[in-house]
């Protein structure tokens, strides 16, 4: 037997994990791959000040492809282009606000692109691989990390 569903909210009653969105862009300058990354805000307070993927949360409505893409440009300042799933993480824990899924997708950017913070972030910059490390990463953003390390 099928639920009811909220004609005000469209809830249906399930507890569901959110869904997340990040972009993984990557350059060589000078014979080192950098990513582009964004510096955490205040929220969450474990994360706080360390580097992450650009992304966020998918909106209602909105297919994930469209999410990466506004959520690079919100972040960063950089426009991309044709994401492609590079992997899924989805632990229960990987998120201390609550369960999300998230997505991450390879993005084509301008190698010459010079980021800007905006949205929560407060800083992005292009980051050498080897900067990164469990230390200054925010959350399992480490294991897409080394997943970029391992395939060079």
């Amino acid at each position: 037997m099928a639920r009811e569903t909220c004609d005000a909210c469209g809830s249906d009653g399930y507890k569901s994990p959110s869904v997340t969105v990040d972009a993984v862009a990557t350059r060589v300058r000078d014979g080192l791959t950098e990513v582009l990354m964004i510096q955490r805000g205040p929220n969450p307070i474990e994360w706080q000040h360390k580097w992450a993927f650009p992304g966020g949360f998918v909106d209602v409505g909105e297919d994930p492809l469209d999410a990466v893409l506004r959520e690079l440009r919100e972040e960063t300042g950089v426009c991309g282009r044709n994401p492609t799933l590079l992997t899924v993480l989805g632990s229960p824990g990987r998120d201390p606000r609550k369960h999300c899924v998230g997505l991450f997708y390879r993005v084509d950017v301008d190698a010459e692109s010079k980021p800007s913070a905006g949205d929560d972030a407060v800083n992005a910059d292009w980051i050498p691989l080897g900067m990164m490390d469990d230390e200054n990463v925010a959350g399992d953003h480490i294991q897409v990390i080394d997943m970029i390390s391992n395939a060079e």
